[in-house]
């Protein structure tokens, strides 16, 4: 058996960039755990939404989300209600 590379890691600066823009300085395992739970909340809040990615950036006051989805009409809600929520 040969060596395995992930198929991730492998594209990253190439095809696909990273799936958060922030840097972290001291706090970065924190930041780490935040961005983890944040994925897990999008997952569980909208099961049928069929989200592929979430994107986090972070600015010093704001975080940004960009959540790719085949289904934005359930992600979005009627009148843009779910994203207010979340």
């Amino acid at each position: 058996m040969g060596q395995k590379v992930n198929p991730v890691g492998f594209r990253l600066g190439i095809v696909r960039g990273w799936d958060s823009s922030w840097y972290g300085g001291k706090e970065f395992a924190e930041k780490l755990v935040e961005d983890e739970k944040i994925r897990k909340y999008i997952a569980a809040r909208i099961p049928k939404g069929a989200i592929s990615r979430v994107v986090i950036e972070r600015t010093l006051k704001r975080i940004t989300l960009t959540i790719h989805t085949a289904r934005p009409g359930i992600v979005i809600g009627k009148g843009g209600g779910e994203v207010d929520k979340i």
